[in-house]
């Protein structure tokens, strides 16, 4: 376990995937009002839904070609739209290469082979963990800022848990 002066570090070395991405948008999604919205509207696509087929099952006439595309189109979309937004978030990272990041006491250190980047905990004080990434969130209604960081990227399978012990002790989990 490496140690510096302020405590824990804890380094990744990663070139993202899509999976990553999909995992990350997904978790941030359902944090900020658009994701409460989205719910919202996919409950109310669903109940036209159920409504519809209810509507067709006893033969009542009248279900309108609107309502039956819209209860289907609605939360397809929504479903589909973390696949297609992280594919276009890795178009735009392959260009920017390994990322190394490292999670200290004073927050998190971004560096690809174009930038570099540090993100205090105050700014995005918030986190939530998937099965494949820790997703650190802005505390803004939309969660507008976040940030990755993928499991895979970590050299060892107990790094996970320093990982989440040090994300622990300095933001909110979500």
């Amino acid at each position: 376990m490496e140690k510096d002066m302020t405590g824990d570090v804890v380094e990744l070395t990663y070139r993202p995937v899509a999976a990553d991405f999909i995992s990350a948008v997904r978790a941030r999604m359902w944090l900020g009002r658009t994701g409460r919205r989205l719910r919202t509207l996919c409950v109310v696509a669903g109940f036209f839904l159920v409504l519809e087929v209810v509507l067709l099952v006893t033969g009542k006439p009248g279900v309108p070609l609107v309502l039956l595309v819209g209860s289907v189109a609605v939360p397809s979309l929504t479903l589909l739209s973390p696949w297609l937004l992280a594919r276009q978030v890795q178009r735009l990272t392959d260009r920017q290469g390994v990322f190394r990041v490292t999670v200290t006491d004073a927050g998190v250190s971004v560096a690809t082979d174009t930038a570099t980047t540090t993100i205090t905990w105050r700014a995005q004080p918030r986190y939530r963990e998937t099965d494949r990434v820790f997703v650190l969130v802005s505390d803004d209604k939309n969660a507008t800022g976040f940030t990755m960081l993928p499991k895979h990227g970590l050299p060892d399978r107990a790094d996970v848990d320093r990982l989440r012990a040090l994300l622990d002790r300095h933001l909110t989990r979500c």
